[in-house]
């Protein structure tokens, strides 16, 4: 998404049509068609993205920060992992890059901060056909993506029904609430709890969705603002300037409502005991 709207912009501010832009650079309409409209596993080339960036007159800033991207792309251990589905592959891409990351969490405890015990009941109860080595793998890549944690700050709202939820029996639950507990003292982890009686307004039926964002910088065209909504078997990432709007408000309204950290903590810590006893 970024490297396509980068392009893009150089694209409409050069004035060219992509065919001028082809010829200049070296390279069929159809290349400079696949970059502009790159997405998820799509392969592309530091010396192709060079020279369309300066065939639309990139400066060296630009056309630097565009080959940044395809190298970050190409260096990233998740395109050819197996255990991570191509859905993610956006998002993990993202979460290298993002400076922030909001989670409204109103189903699971977030991938950035579960367990691997979780992780695998999680699992279990969804692929149940799956062999162990297999859920272990992707398992494995599930606590990999936690290293972004640290480079980014990580906001999350979570449901009050998540800390009651049995997953994969009381003592995972009860080590997963151990876990949240810890992180939430992390200076670069805020982390809050809806309460059951506080209404909420998330997204159509108050599905998960995930904001990532980028705005310390001051190239415009480097900025960042990205939702992921996650649905069954596959992801919708939505960077419309209204989309990403009206999901940011959603989320203000969501942490307004959620109890602060200091009273989510206590919440926690109740239901960890609870499933503890």
């Amino acid at each position: 998404m970024l490297i396509a709207r980068g392009l893009h912009a150089l694209l409409t501010r050069s004035g060219q049509t992509q065919s001028a832009v082809a010829k200049t650079a070296g390279v069929s309409v159809g290349t400079v068609t696949r970059y502009l409209g790159w997405q998820d596993r799509a392969r592309l080339r530091v010396p192709t993205m060079r020279a369309i960036a300066e065939a639309c007159g990139a400066t060296d800033a630009e056309r630097d920060g565009l080959v940044q991207l395809v190298t970050d792309q190409e260096a990233g251990w998740w395109m050819d992992d197996p255990a991570v589905p191509e859905v993610l592959d956006p998002l993990v891409s993202f979460e290298r890059y993002a400076a922030y990351e909001h989670v409204w969490a109103s189903q699971l405890v977030p991938g950035l901060l579960q367990t691997p015990e979780y992780a695998i009941a999680l699992h279990q109860s969804s692929q149940p056909r799956a062999d162990a080595d297999t859920i272990r793998a992707t398992v494995d890549a599930r606590m990999r993506r936690q290293d972004v944690l640290g480079d980014l700050h990580l906001w999350v709202v979570l449901k009050e029904s998540i800390l009651r939820d049995l997953i994969g029996g009381p003592k995972v639950m009860a080590d997963q609430l151990g876990h949240l507990i810890d992180a939430s003292r992390e200076p670069h982890i805020t982390l809050q709890v809806l309460p059951r009686h506080v209404g909420h307004v998330a997204g159509t039926g108050g599905g998960p969705f995930v904001i990532l964002g980028r705005e310390d910088t001051p190239d415009p065209m480097a900025a960042m603002a990205v939702v992921y909504l996650e649905l069954h078997r596959r992801g919708l990432y939505l960077d419309d300037t209204k989309d990403v709007g009206e999901y940011k408000i959603m989320f203000d309204h969501l942490r307004s409502e959620a109890e602060n950290a200091d009273r989510s903590r206590t919440l926690m810590d109740e239901a960890r005991q609870e499933h503890a006893r």
